[in-house]
């Protein structure tokens, strides 16, 4: 294993960064649609955080919701986030009520009819999305682009609810949207180009990072991130504690293992009551009011600090579902099950053209993941540990779940010792 220096590390991070801006076949003088307005439906946390983008970049908000409360609600929570920075004194103290006076909260979609962009940000649902759409297609100006910020559902069945697919786009916030960097921007089937020149400028105006990515189950992100996630609970399933898998992708550098960061997220996203999901430990965690940091217990207990404590009764209901006695595996194993699935994923989206190149893959997870920095992206992690030893790897999951075969280019880059991050499959097709 050949570690690149700090410097070599930090030049390639720098030109993926730069890179990423780049969209080939896109030419430079495409033009531009005017953004003067924006209209945002759901004052949740995403919808409340993606507003706050526009209105900090000096550009009128009309945030949609159902009810006055959740819209007073929603409004009450972007004013304590910019309360809170002035009172770090990150800005003065009027700029607290210059910003939300480019705020104006409305109860009917019809209300956004005259924005230049409307971006959706209600929950993970189709049905939900395609009748927004479709009632968008009706009061919309002509021209409007129309976003959607779903983290992982199809795009083109989205567009397909309206007469104009062509200014249908994903614009795929990462929470809180409010300060992450990280912006996919997805084009789907029927983007025009000036919807994607657009965005992507739009982008560097709000002051994120933006990669272009195609349609797929997860886009590049949540794909990858899946995979990982797949690995973790089947390494639960074989005995090996949340704690132990957290441990060994802390000691790796994340700052959150996969259970941490689920336990922070809730984990009743996507669980109602009842439920019987592909997640029986997390449905009997939910069920007990086990559900995250916001009850005090999930995978972890939590003291009042919040501080995560490894927990008898996870341990107990692991025990019951699984019927794996506790086992112990090493770090090294555990980064490995976890990591090498993700860089093999990563190839799979560079041949199925859902990436522009290997290092836009690198700039999504640095900026949305926390990715170690120190280690470059999946693909520059990719070529310091060597394909072969991937490919090694990859064998073995896949011999137990096809799911996670490795990927035809892994095979021959294992064969040629060639480079993840010089992989070219002819960029982002839809």
């Amino acid at each position: 294993m050949t570690r690149p220096s700090e410097a070599e590390t930090g030049d390639y991070i720098a030109k993926a960064g730069k890179a990423a801006w780049e969209v080939p076949g896109l030419p430079e003088d495409t033009p531009r649609r005017e953004i003067r307005s924006v209209g945002i439906i759901g004052a949740g946390t995403m919808g409340g955080g993606i507003a706050m983008n526009f209105a900090t970049a000096g550009i009128p908000v009309k945030i949609v919701e159902t009810t006055q409360e959740a819209l007073d609600r929603g409004l009450k929570v972007v004013r304590g986030n910019y309360q809170r920075s002035a009172d770090k004194g990150r800005f003065p103290q009027d700029e607290v009520e210059a910003r939300m006076d480019r705020f104006d909260g409305r109860l009917d979609i019809a209300d956004l009819a005259d924005c230049d962009l409307v971006i959706e940000a209600v929950f993970e649902d189709m049905e939900l999305k395609r009748k927004i759409f479709t009632r968008l297609d009706e009061v919309m100006k002509q021209g409007a682009i129309l976003a959607t910020n779903t983290s992982a559902l199809d795009i083109d069945e989205i567009a397909a609810m309206t007469k104009r697919p062509e200014d249908v786009i994903g614009l795929h916030f990462f929470s809180p949207a409010n300060v992450m960097k990280l912006l996919e921007i997805v084009r789907a089937a029927h983007t025009a180009d000036d919807v994607v020149a657009t965005c992507m400028d739009l982008a560097a105006k709000i002051n994120k990072i933006a990669v272009l990515v195609g349609v797929c189950p997860g886009f590049v992100g949540n794909r990858i991130l899946f995979a990982r996630q797949k690995q973790a609970n089947k390494l639960v399933y074989q005995g090996v504690m949340p704690w132990d898998v957290d441990a060994a992708l802390n000691d790796f550098g994340f700052k959150m293992g996969p259970f941490q960061m689920s336990d922070l997220a809730g984990l009743d996203i996507g669980w109602s009551k009842g439920a019987n999901t592909d997640n029986p430990i997390r449905d009997a965690l939910c069920e007990m009011d086990r559900r995250g940091q916001k009850t005090g217990a999930g995978f972890y207990d939590y003291d009042e600090n919040r501080r995560p404590i490894p927990s008898d009764v996870t341990a107990g209901v692991v025990k019951d579902i699984t019927g794996a006695e506790p086992t112990s595996m090493s770090r090294d194993e555990i980064i490995e099950i976890c990591i090498y699935p993700m860089i093999n994923e990563a190839v799979k989206i560079l041949e199925e053209n859902k990436a522009q190149r290997p290092s836009d893959i690198d700039v999504v997870w640095l900026n949305g993941y926390g990715w170690p920095a120190d280690k470059g992206g999946p693909m520059f992690y990719g070529d310091i540990v060597g394909a072969q030893a991937v490919l090694d790897r990859m064998e073995k999951l896949g011999a137990e779940d096809p799911e996670f075969a490795p990927a035809d280019t892994l095979r021959e880059l294992a064969r040629t010792g060639g480079k993840f991050t010089e992989i070219d499959k002819g960029g982002l097709k839809t």
